[in-house]
This record gives structure tokens, C-alpha cells and sequence, in this order.
């Protein structure tokens, strides 16, 4: 548990140094990297993940979107103020398509008001035996109702994977 949080702690410190993104990911490899704000997508699109222009649009679960791995898997995050819960979603490359994972757990850092929790595995439905692209955690302070910013960390097959993401208004 300590690795994992060292782990965490560093690669978020690392999502701080640079151009401010809405999203990052790790690993990027430079095959995928289409610039210092765009991402090479699976679909062979270019999106641009600059504060100032979107490139993913709400999730299917009406959530914000983080590319992990240059746009070979997303993390969708959403939050139920009511229940204090988060839920994380790890999509395939369109953003759309349920992508279960080998994890029991992946983490979320908040930046404020600052938390970390750890989301367990929740798998859907249709997730093969093991797996799960569904990851549920809860915490006091996510009460507050208010945009979230942060970074959703886990690993995959043995390769960690980082995601900022920042919340906006909707216009709901």
C-alpha cells in the first residue's frame, strides 16, 4: 500500500510540472503524442486537451473524461453528492465502450478540498469474471457540492496509468 501511494503521489506531483492540461496521461509514448495539448486516438482523431478547448465531451455517464495511456483506455469520473460516493468508469479508446480491467482498486486524489480515496472494484453487468470497468469509493467531503479537480490513478496488466481531469459547469 505504501508503493501504491508513493506511486500516486508521484505521478500527480508530476501531472503539476508543465503545460496546464485538463487532461494527462501516463504513459503517453511519443508515438501517441500529437502535441503539447492533443492526443492520437485510437479512431486516429486528434483532440486537444487545453483548458481552453474540450476535446472530450461529457462520458456516458454524464461524467468528465481523463485519457489514460494516450487515448488507449479513458477514465470517466462522476460524483453522487448525496450518497458522498464517486464512481469511476475505465472506457476503451471511444470513450464510450465499457473497458474492465484486472484492478480491485484504483485511486482518486482530489486537489480541493484535498482527499484521496480509494474506489473498489464494482463490476457491471456485462464485465467478464475478474474484471471490472466500474469503480465506486466514498468519502465525507464529497458532500461538497462544487466542480471537482484531480487525478484517477490505477494499473493495468502491470503499467500504471494516470489521468487529470477538472470538472465544469453544465448548463443542466
Amino acid at each position: 500500500m505504501k508503493v501504491l501511494t508513493f506511486l500516486t503521489l508521484t505521478i500527480s506531483l508530476l501531472g503539476f510540472v508543465g503545460c496546464k492540461q485538463e487532461t494527462t496521461s501516463t504513459p503517453a509514448p511519443p508515438a501517441e503524442t500529437a502535441g503539447e495539448h492533443g492526443d492520437d486516438h485510437a479512431d486516429g482523431e486528434v483532440r486537444d486537451h487545453s483548458v481552453a478547448g474540450h476535446g472530450h465531451g461529457a462520458g456516458p455517464h454524464d461524467g468528465v473524461i481523463a485519457d489514460w495511456g494516450g487515448g488507449k483506455y479513458h477514465v470517466e469520473f462522476t460524483v453522487d453528492h448525496d450518497k458522498t460516493q464517486a464512481t469511476v468508469y475505465v472506457l476503451g479508446g471511444d470513450e464510450k465502450t465499457p473497458a474492465p480491467i484486472d484492478a480491485e482498486s484504483i485511486e482518486l486524489s482530489i486537489v480541493d478540498p484535498q482527499m484521496v480515496v480509494t474506489l473498489a472494484a464494482a463490476p457491471q453487468d456485462d464485465d467478464p469474471e475478474g474484471k471490472a470497468s466500474r469503480f465506486i469509493g466514498t468519502h465525507e467531503k464529497l458532500g461538497v457540492v462544487q466542480e471537482y479537480e484531480g487525478t484517477m490513478t490505477g494499473v493495468i496488466d502491470g503499467t500504471p496509468y494516470s489521468g487529470d481531469f477538472k470538472e465544469e459547469a453544465h448548463d443542466h
